[in-house]
């Protein structure tokens, strides 16, 4: 009986999951500032305990995690409209290099030392504080770098090159189901495809992983047979 309690909560909870998450939207963990973590993990917290206890009331976690999901949603609304209270909530942006030079009383401020800026200009490529004209850590605790003009790698416009435009590319096929809306929208139809996949030699569209046009109309196929491929392994474990 109890583990079919577990179960049936099990359920509720994982549909409270993922409905409130769907309401509250979706953002890159990398993306989230330090509430957002905490929200997110209180969030998840309270949807294990509903899963799991079966010593009090199910309804009563269920109205917890509806008021906690209504308060995050508010704190969204009210982020999004008014600027002073999102950097009240979220923080800002805090420069820690400035004109090549550190920042110390910005750094300790934060509880930042110079071992973690170190760290993250490595992450970001760069191992020498001397080649950074800007660094700025931003409210979810990535460093944004700006580099000494010298420093910069060099682009086509610096060399005054024209070049091509690029775009993306447009998915066609993925797991052998044709995407429909793409074709359309670049007023392509189920012929032109068949005939460009019969030309590679494509009978059956569940042979096509993934089929992409790119910008210059150059198709894209692959298929699922790999098996001509000459893999390459990345492990160390030694030949059979």
């Amino acid at each position: 009986m109890q583990a079919f309690e577990v179960f049936v909560q099990t359920l509720l909870a994982f549909s409270a999951i993922f409905i409130y998450a769907r309401i509250l939207g979706k953002q890159l963990v990398s993306q989230l500032t330090f509430f957002e973590y905490v929200t997110g993990i209180t969030f998840g917290s309270i949807a294990a305990t509903i899963a799991t206890d079966v010593n009090q009331r199910t309804i009563t976690h269920f109205i917890g995690l509806t008021i906690f999901s209504l308060l995050t949603y508010l704190m969204q609304v009210i982020t999004l409209k008014n600027r002073p209270a999102r950097k009240i909530i979220e923080g800002e942006p805090v420069v820690v290099i400035q004109n090549g030079k550190l920042l110390e009383d910005k750094m300790a401020v934060m509880h930042y030392n110079v071992d973690e800026l170190q760290m993250q200009l490595r992450s970001k490529g760069y191992f020498n504080i001397n080649d950074v004209e800007y660094a700025i850590m931003e409210p979810n605790g990535e460093l944004s770098v700006l580099a000494k003009s010298q420093k910069r790698p060099v682009t086509p416009e610096d060399l005054q090159l024209s070049t091509d435009y690029e775009g993306i590319d447009l998915e066609l096929i993925i797991d052998g189901e044709v995407i429909y809306q793409n074709l359309s929208q670049d007023n392509l139809d189920m012929d032109w495809l068949k005939d460009q996949l019969r030309q590679r030699g494509v009978q059956d569209l569940n042979q096509v992983v993934y089929a992409g046009l790119d910008c210059q109309g150059n198709l894209f196929l692959d298929l699922v047979d790999d098996s001509k491929v000459n893999n390459v392994d990345v492990t160390d474990n030694p030949p059979d």
